[in-house]
């Protein structure tokens, strides 16, 4: 179930083949691109976006990421002819296989340095959901529909991390409410209850969504990764660990020359401009 082509390339010169890549500046933008059905994944799509996250680990042009989905939808989920159908015919070993690939995507996702922010409109359902959650920043329309619908398939509510990662953005009450039920969320209630950052309308959601990663591109990007990281690692510590963990990190970023950056711009009263370094 791997991708065909693994990306060695810079992701400037990759040429993707199941969703669609674009980069400009230091902005990187993944596209869900099959309109017609709603942007839903298949097993090549999976593998090529995890492998996309794990080279953007090696990237030093790519800053920051937007995830989207063509034709005013996000993402309905797994393809119901091109996964669920092949799912039901598989052994045990096989549907082991296909479910740790899953998680793989969600894992590369939260060990790539550089932030991934969402842009979600209309359908974001199943895995859509679980790409969305996540990403670092959620950006959503009044219209769209974020469901983690597993338990109207048959399946449990834990897939690819979703009871970890869910209560740690909208709590665990609400979290179980979206997990055992598969209801739909609205865009208004997502906001609400915190899924969604903000707000925009559908004709702006991605521009907004490109100009917050164009915004953390052009930030300490270093600092950042360490935010992200410190971020992930501190789920498991305790707040005396988690102390002395932020200690190492921050003592770090202040051996960046970008640190240096916005002293001298705070000195000069100059905006700082930083370079990643």
């Amino acid at each position: 179930m791997a991708a065909a082509n693994p990306v060695t390339l810079p992701l400037a010169d990759y040429s993707a083949q199941h969703v669609r890549l674009d980069v400009a500046g230091k902005v990187a933008t993944v596209t869900l691109d099959r309109p017609d059905r709603k942007n839903p994944l298949t097993f090549a799509s999976y593998a090529e976006l995890s492998d996309l996250f794990r080279a953007a680990a090696k990237d030093k042009g790519v800053k920051a990421f937007v995830v989207t989905g063509a034709g005013g939808n996000f993402c309905s989920g797994g393809d119901v002819f091109e996964i669920i159908g092949p799912l039901v015919e598989m052994p045990a070993a096989d549907l082991l296989d296909f479910t740790r690939m899953t998680g793989e995507l969600v894992k590369a996702m939260r060990a790539c340095p550089q932030p991934i922010v969402a842009a979600i409109d209309g359908v974001c359902a199943g895995a859509g959901a679980i790409i969305a959650m996540a990403s670092d920043l959620r950006l959503g329309t009044a219209r769209a529909k974020v469901a983690f619908l597993f338990n109207r398939v048959g399946l449990a509510g834990c897939d690819m991390g979703a009871c970890a990662m869910l209560p740690r953005i909208v709590g665990h009450g609400r979290a179980s409410e979206l997990l055992y039920m598969g209801r739909a969320m609205g865009g208004e209630e997502a906001e609400r209850w915190g899924f969604f950052n903000k707000l925009s309308s559908p004709e702006s959601v991605l521009a907004d969504a490109t100009a917050l990663a164009r915004e953390l591109a052009d930030g300490p990007t270093f600092a950042n990764a360490m935010t992200k990281r410190m971020l992930e690692m501190e789920w498991a510590m305790s707040v005396e660990q988690a102390i002395e963990a932020e200690a190492v990190a921050q003592a770090l970023c202040m051996e960046t020359e970008d640190f240096a950056r916005a002293y001298r711009a705070f000195a000069a009263k100059q905006k700082p401009v930083f370079e990643g370094n």
